[in-house]
């Protein structure tokens, strides 16, 4: 599908002539400044549109992930909101039963329907209804310095998260890091995104078919001992409990770790990067499974591009969605985050050179674990970040932490 394709398609389906509709339109949208797409690559994206599009112009803002959804809200009672919004796969249940997002699912055309991967559309979801285009299809992947395992006579990568702690006891017996794994377990949606990955991985739930709290139990509960003895013995990095995504690429990239969780965007970063010490030395797997209960770990870390309910020019606005999300614009920028199409996945001039990266996330993509879809989500997100960092400080057990969560849930 090639870009001038894929805005036809959407004049034509919305009744428009390209150009002369969008004359004199000026859109606003909000994006991220961190992981995934770089702000250098969205604006040139943006650049690319507003070329093709005369008389169109598009504000770009970027704000922190912790600031977004925030923004997002504030925005839509100000007056003065967004056209286009990027936004996390845990809140469409939110916006969409708060009128914060269009519903678009009339404008999906079959192409787009067929061509995108099935599992990346659950990102836009709720209730059978579609809230915009997915547009950062991604989940955490184990990251290993090659170097380091060698030194330690490991030969593969662990393939289960008892391996991982086996082989970090190995490394750190050996005197090769002081801490051999790394995570990113502030107080912060990050630490739930890695908790999500060992959930999944020891057979959890977050919510139970009546929609009341699980985690306090079997594999919620054994994924959060694990944290906690991982930390106890050394082998995860004390100073997690207060890290970012970013925290755990430098850490990794300066050949302080020997194992990260970590988002798609540190493969390029991490290999390439000027002020990486362990380019040429990353490899990447899926994350570790649970003998007898799975094989590989993954959580749903997506993202999509939605139009503002309140934008007052919507038509536009998905025009410019369906350009950014559009089978040629994600190919030319894959560096950092793999398209949502499902062909791309055969284009050597998409892959080639990174053929480690598209084999593990054929695997994990797969498997993508979500966390619990309701408009309290957010509510839910807090109380366990506090129960989490509670048992890693040792203030709480795990099972005591989770049942305190259980109970502020309100669920």
């Amino acid at each position: 599908m090639t870009t001038r394709k894929t805005l036809l398609g959407a004049a034509i389906a919305l009744g428009l002539s390209s150009t002369a509709a969008y004359a004199d339109t000026a859109l606003k949208a909000l994006f991220m400044s961190q992981s995934a797409y770089s702000e250098a690559d969205v604006r040139a994206m943006t650049d690319a549109y507003t070329a093709s599009h005369p008389g169109t112009t598009v504000t770009l803002e970027f704000v922190p992930y912790e600031g977004l959804r925030d923004k997002t809200i504030l925005a839509q009672g100000s007056g003065d909101g967004y056209d286009v919004i990027l936004f996390d796969v845990i809140w469409p249940a939110e916006y969409a039963t708060n009128n914060i997002l269009l519903d678009v699912t009339d404008r999906v055309t079959p192409e787009m329907n067929s061509g995108v991967l099935k599992g990346a559309w659950s990102t836009v979801e709720y209730q059978g209804k579609r809230y915009g285009m997915p547009w950062i299809l991604d989940t955490k992947y184990l990251f290993y310095n090659r170097d380091i395992l060698e030194k330690a006579g490991i030969a593969a990568p662990p393939k289960t998260w008892k391996e991982l702690a086996d082989q970090s006891a190995i490394i750190k017996a050996k005197g090769l890091v002081e801490f051999p794994i790394v995570w990113s377990w502030a107080q912060a949606e990050a630490v739930i995104c890695d908790y999500t990955t060992l959930l999944s991985a020891f057979g959890g739930q977050f919510l139970d078919a009546d929609g009341k709290p699980a985690f306090a139990s079997g594999g919620g509960l054994a994924a959060l001992q694990y944290m906690v003895d991982t930390t106890t013995a050394g082998l995860s990095n004390p100073n997690s409990k207060e890290y970012l995504e970013e925290d755990v690429r430098r850490v990794f990239e300066n050949g302080e770790a020997a194992f990260a969780l970590n988002w798609t965007y540190m493969d390029d970063l991490a290999n390439n990067s000027v002020d990486s010490k362990v380019a040429g030395k990353v490899g990447i797997v899926p994350a570790p499974g649970v003998e007898g209960v799975s094989q590989i770990s993954a959580m749903n870390g997506s993202m999509g591009l939605g139009v503002a309910a309140t934008s007052k020019h919507p038509d536009q606005a998905w025009d410019f969605v369906t350009y950014l999300t559009s089978q040629s614009t994600q190919n030319a920028y894959a560096k950092l985050s793999v398209p949502i199409w499902a062909s791309s996945y055969q284009d050597k001039a998409v892959t080639g050179g990174r053929e480690e990266l598209f084999a593990a996330a054929g695997t994990a993509l797969a498997a993508m674990f979500p966390r619990p879809t309701t408009p309290n989500y957010q509510e839910l997100s807090t109380v366990l970040q506090v129960a989490i960092q509670q048992a890693l400080l040792g203030i709480a057990s795990p099972q005591d932490a989770l049942n305190q969560a259980v109970s502020d849930s309100g669920l």
